[in-house]
């Protein structure tokens, strides 16, 4: 298993990714707003410098950064549970600097996540970054 840089060319691939994890963590969120996010994600990919782990020549999670902040971190719905999360988000800390995330507050699983990583949170917003009533967690490292 590596962590390398991402391109275009794996898009195809982050989008398997992301509907597979979205689908298995995010059941707070309706189906119009799944399919609302699923047009959009792509287009987020160019603006966030991308990161993912490769075992056997396929990636199997990702992670967008961008300044300080983790934009995203998605791991295959069927590799879940095997590290591969831990290791982005540690490879984000340690390697690339990053010291903040924003989180779903009803993803009551990532929360959890990072709070065990070392992250606290700082804010809360009432809708998340589309304008929907998903409220955000804003966390950071704690002792930052």
């Amino acid at each position: 298993m590596m962590i390398r840089e991402l391109s275009a060319a794996d898009y195809p691939r982050l989008m398997e990714i992301w509907e597979s994890a979205v689908r298995a963590t995010h059941g707070f969120l309706a189906e119009e707003d799944f399919l609302y996010y699923k047009e959009r994600v792509s287009t987020y990919f160019p603006s966030v410098k991308l990161y993912g782990e490769e075992k056997d020549g396929r990636v199997e999670g990702f992670l967008g950064v961008s300044d300080d902040n983790i934009e995203m971190l998605f791991v295959d719905a069927e590799r879940r549970g095997q590290g591969i999360g831990r290791r982005l988000l540690s490879y984000a800390v340690e390697e690339l600097g990053m010291r903040k995330v924003d989180v779903n507050e009803q993803n009551a699983q990532a929360v959890g996540f990072y709070e065990h990583m070392g992250f606290r949170t700082t804010a809360r917003s009432e809708r998340d970054g589309g304008g929907k009533n998903y409220p955000i967690l804003h966390m950071q490292l704690s002792g930052e």
